[in-house]
Order: structure tokens, then sequence, then C-alpha cells
């Protein structure tokens, strides 16, 4: 878990933010990750996909190639 609040703070954290919005870690069990968006990403239509599995790729590509990342 930590590595992966390592990337979040690190990577995608700062992408969000540039356009308002943000995410917490709800849970992470069963190579599942569990988040929930906050601020501008909370209305954005392009949250519940895209930005979903951009962030998805980023951790598979650098934590866990079966990681899988859902909304909360």
């Amino acid at each position: 878990m930590d590595e992966i609040k390592k990337i979040v703070d690190e990577e995608i954290r700062p992408m969000l933010q540039r356009d308002g919005g943000d995410l917490n870690i709800i849970s992470y069990k069963d190579n599942v990750l569990k988040i929930d968006y906050k601020g501008s990403c909370c209305g954005c239509p392009h949250a519940a996909y895209g930005t979903l599995k951009f962030i998805e790729s980023i951790l598979k590509e650098k934590i866990n190639p079966d990681i899988k990342v859902e909304m909360a």
C-alpha cells in the first residue's frame, strides 16, 4: 500500500489537481484498489472511465500488472 500511495501522491494526484480534482484511496484488497474522486473529478464524465483506466495503467506498470482500480 505504501508503494501505491507514493505513486498516487507523486504522479497521479498532481495531474488530477491541475484540473481541480483529487482522489482518496478507500481500500486495497485482493489486487483491487478502491478510490473516490473529489472536487472537479466528481462530476466529470472522463473520471468514470478514462481517468480510472489511466490510473490503473500507471499502477499496472509500476506496481502490479494484475491490479484493478474501481470507484468506491
